[in-house]
């Protein structure tokens, strides 16, 4: 596991920034256009705040979460509304939001739908994750109905996902897709995740989904 520790919490949203942003960079010039794939949840938002006053080609930019809730946008638990108040602002504002939500009853309502929104800018560049003290990643949770088939290499783009960790119905990324991304990185914080993923390398990748990108992926840890 490639690991970087920093001194504190600050110090890792900063240089965490830096490197997405320079990793963007440099597929844009070279490619014209990149893809970013970034997580919800509080833990990211100072690296969103930073990343939005980047000045990239950020018209060139599609941004999709690696999951997303099946709530309204307008829930305090939606990913999506997250997004739009840290990241899709300022300059990254520009930047063009590859939607994981619609207005339907179940995310299998709209699976094709989605799934046909997010295909014509695959493979991801850059990946930014999370990780759950449950060695979850995205919403591929230890025990979900949906686990085996969306860690398997013939997972469609996206699946539905219900876990009782989850709380509500969940739309997610699958593991071929996140693990085809070019750049990868974990952001985790605290003694407790840190001893998380440490004991994700002993385990099965459906005990420990984190597992699927562990070998490719920087890992970002501050206490």
């Amino acid at each position: 596991m490639n690991l970087i520790e920093y001194a504190d919490r600050e110090l890792i949203m900063m240089a965490l920034a830096n490197k997405i942003a320079s990793e963007l960079g440099q597929t844009l010039r070279q490619h014209g256009r990149a893809t970013l794939s970034v997580p919800g949840g509080t833990t990211p938002g100072p690296v969103f705040d930073m990343l939005a006053g980047v000045d990239l080609d950020w018209a060139n930019v599609a941004v999709v979460l690696n999951d997303e809730r099946w709530v309204p946008e307008d829930d305090p638990r939606s990913n999506t509304r997250l997004l739009r108040q840290r990241l899709l602002q300022d300059k990254a504002a520009k930047a063009h939001l590859l939607p994981l939500h619609a207005d339907a009853p179940r995310p299998e309502d709209v699976l094709d739908q989605l799934s046909e929104g997010i295909t014509p800018y695959l493979p991801i560049s850059v990946l930014l994750v999370g990780m759950g003290t449950d060695m979850h990643t995205a919403s591929l949770f230890p025990g979900a109905d949906r686990l085996e088939e969306a860690m398997s290499d013939a997972a469609p783009i996206l699946l539905p996902m219900r876990a009782e960790a989850a709380g509500e119905p969940r739309i997610t990324l699958t593991a071929p897709v996140l693990k085809g991304a070019f750049h990868s990185h974990v952001l985790i914080t605290g003694d407790d995740k840190r001893a998380a993923i440490e004991r994700a390398e002993g385990l099965r990748d459906l005990e420990a989904p984190i597992r699927i990108i562990l070998g490719e992926a920087t890992v970002h840890w501050a206490e």
